[in-house]
This record gives structure tokens, C-alpha cells and sequence, in this order.
């Protein structure tokens, strides 16, 4: 074993731990560690740049400089983009750190603001941060509606939950009798957009709500080409919630979707089936003398592929683009609601056809076969200012 002694004074520097600058043997100076400012600074030795140094570079025996960040960059600029300023010079031995120019501090928080804001953007949150800068006033809206909650979207039973408040009873009444349909409220003072043979040569007309409370409703307009009503209700209450007008050309054969209308006078039955085709070619009538679901048969005749449903159309009709369904409808299920599985109203139920169960005895329908027609909501929505006006046939 060998070892070394050292007499009390002979060198100047130790060579034991983390506290030296040297390393054993003939190898070059190792990185000084930094020293405190307090601490009396070797001459020899300056203390280390505030940035990480490059690779150290001898230029004369015994001293060694350490290269500025400034020399890496290219250009006029250097390495932070300057204009024309020269790259910061080397340590002078014996001095302290030369002071960051002001525009290395600056750079770093305007980058870190510009990043923020770039990662709001590409995370979905353009519309936070667009807010977040220019006030709380700024309002963010988004191109579609969920009215149903995040903890049942997607089901029948949150979709009812969501719409039904919106869906009522019409209960009309004509010298041809009584017939029961429904409506949608789609506004909150109390517009109701129904098919116009649910109100058809109606001389009186009867809405109930949701909660049971029955009101007066008047005629605002009527398009019986399109078969479509828009009445209000006289001493509207406060609360109504008024229904979302979803967007029908977004619809696709089997989506899912929610029927909600009063089938035979059973106020707010809820159904459910799919889209089953698109763009069908329902014919109806035009004559008041047809309204009234078909009179006393309860149905509403309708005319489809050359066939007719449910008794004779008469010499009066119109044609129009529907949407095709097998979610349950009965006769009071026109004028309601077909719903998609956000909530919002895709179109209004006009026709459904039903089989007879027995021809021979004269009973009624055997009910529903899933074959039902809703006039698609973009239709309602591209007539409203027209019904709101007295409707086409005024």
C-alpha cells in the first residue's frame, strides 16, 4: 500500500472531495464548484457563468475561457435573434458573472405566455382563453346543444327526463267533433308548433302541459302544405321550458331516437326506436273537411308509395320529404316530438300507420307496426317565420 503525505502548507489547493478544483494526476482542471458570494474568489478561477458553459477553450498555457452563449448563434443575432448586437465577451479572470441583457429575461415569460396560449388552442380551450384575455363579457358559444345531463346522456329515460316539460296535449274541438294530438313549446312564452290536421277547423282549442295544467290556446298560423301549425297559448305561465331545435340533415338512418307525444289521450308517453329512412315522400290532405285525425276514426289518412293508410286522402293533398321511424306512434302521437339522444327535436310526428286487427268486425287499428313519419325539424324551422305571420294559408 502506498501512500501519500503532504506537509502542512505545501500546496496550495486541496485534492480531497467535491472542494477541490483539480482531479489526481495530469488531467486538466475539472469545473469549479460555484462559490458563495460572501466567499474570497481565487484569481485564478472566476466564477461560473450564469448559463450552462460550452466546452472550455485553451488559448494560452495556464488560462482557460469559457465561451459565451452568445457565439452559437448565427446570423446578425446571435443565438437569441438580435439585431446587429455583438455576442457578449468572454469572463474576465477575477470578475463576476456579466449581467443577462435585459432581453434574455423578458424572453423566456413571452415564450411561456405564447405556449400557454398555443396549448389552450390546441386542447380545445380556444374559447377559455380567447375569454380569459379579453374579459368575462366575451361569451363562448358552441354549435350544438346538450340538453341532456352528462349522467344520462344517451339513454330514453334522460331523454325524457330532458324533454318532456316541453311536450303538450292539444285537445281541439270542431263540428266534426274532438281530436287529441300533441305540440312542442318552443318558446318560452308559449308558441306551440303542432301538424295543422291536429287543428284543423278547430273552433276551440285546449292545451295541457307536462304538470297537468290545462290553458286556452288561439291559432297564430297554419301551412297545411307542409302540414304544420304554430299556435300560443292565452295567459301563457311563467316557466314553460321551451324545446331545442336540433338540426334534421344531420340524421342518419339508425340513430337512435325518443317519440313523446299523448297517443290516445295519454299525456306524455315515451318511445323509442330508431331512424329507419330518410327523405320519404308522405302525402297528405289539405282538406279541413279531413281534419280531425280522420274524424271519428281516430287516425289521420296519409298516402305513401303510391298506397293510401288509414281511409281515403280525398282529391286535396300535399307532399313532403319526412323521416321514417319505428319508434312506436299512435293516433294523438301527431304534432309531438321525435327526439334524438341529446335532446334535441329532430322532427315532428305527422303519420304512423297501423294494421287492422280485424276487418271483418269493424274494430279499430291493432295500433302501431313501426312504420311512422316526422316532418324534419329543418323544415319547421325554415317555416316559422311564415306560421308566425298567419301561415301560407291565411
Amino acid at each position: 500500500m502506498t501512500e501519500s503525505f503532504r506537509r502542512s502548507g505545501e500546496y496550495e489547493h486541496p485534492q480531497q472531495g467535491d472542494q477541490s478544483g483539480y482531479v489526481q494526476g495530469d488531467q486538466q482542471p475539472a469545473y469549479p464548484r460555484q462559490q458563495h458570494a460572501s466567499s474570497p474568489v481565487d484569481p485564478e478561477w472566476p466564477p461560473p457563468p450564469a448559463y450552462e458553459p460550452g466546452t472550455p477553450v485553451a488559448v494560452a498555457p495556464g488560462t482557460t475561457v469559457w465561451p459565451g452563449a452568445g457565439h452559437q448563434g448565427g446570423g446578425d443575432g446571435g443565438a437569441f435573434g438580435g439585431h446587429g448586437n455583438p455576442p457578449p465577451s468572454p469572463p474576465v479572470p477575477g470578475a463576476g458573472p456579466a449581467p443577462a441583457p435585459g432581453r434574455r429575461a423578458r424572453g423566456p415569460l413571452g415564450l411561456l405566455a405564447a405556449v400557454a396560449i398555443a396549448a389552450a388552442a390546441v386542447g380545445g380551450g380556444t374559447a377559455y382563453a380567447f375569454q380569459e384575455l379579453t374579459g368575462p363579457d366575451t361569451v363562448a358559444t358552441s354549435p350544438s346543444t346538450n340538453v341532456v345531463p352528462a349522467a344520462k346522456k344517451g339513454t330514453v329515460a334522460g331523454v325524457a327526463s330532458a324533454v318532456s316539460p316541453s311536450i303538450v296535449e292539444i285537445s281541439a274541438t270542431s263540428n266534426a267533433g274532438r281530436s287529441t294530438g300533441s305540440g312542442v313549446i318552443i318558446t318560452s312564452g308559449g308558441e306551440i308548433v303542432t301538424n295543422n290536421h291536429v287543428i284543423s277547423g278547430a273552433s276551440s282549442i285546449k292545451v295541457t302541459t307536462s304538470k297537468g295544467k290545462t290553458y286556452t290556446a288561439k291559432v297564430v298560423g297554419t301551412d297545411s302544405k307542409k302540414d304544420l301549425a304554430l299556435i300560443e297559448l292565452q295567459h301563457a305561465p311563467s316557466g314553460l321550458k321551451a324545446a331545442s331545435l336540433g338540426d334534421s340533415s344531420a340524421v342518419q338512418v339508425g340513430d337512435q331516437v325518443v317519440a313523446i307525444g299523448s297517443p290516445e289521450g295519454l299525456t306524455g308517453t315515451v318511445t323509442s326506436g330508431i331512424v329507419s329512412a330518410l327523405d320519404r315522400d308522405v302525402t297528405v290532405s289539405t282538406d279541413e273537411s279531413q281534419g280531425q285525425q280522420g274524424g271519428g276514426s281516430g287516425q289521420w289518412p296519409f298516402e305513401y308509395g303510391g298506397r293510401e293508410f288509414n281511409g281515403d286522402t280525398g282529391s286535396s293533398t300535399t307532399t313532403y320529404k319526412a323521416l321514417q321511424t319505428d319508434a312506436s306512434l299512435n293516433p294523438g302521437n301527431s304534432g309531438g316530438a321525435l327526439i334524438d339522444m341529446n335532446g334535441n327535436i329532430i322532427g315532428i310526428n305527422s303519420a304512423m300507420y297501423s294494421a287492422a286487427s280485424d276487418s271483418s268486425s269493424g274494430s279499430s287499428d291493432a295500433g302501431s307496426v313501426g312504420l311512422g313519419f316526422a316532418i324534419p325539424v329543418n323544415t319547421v324551422k325554415a317555416d316559422l317565420d311564415t306560421l308566425r305571420a298567419g301561415g301560407s294559408d291565411s
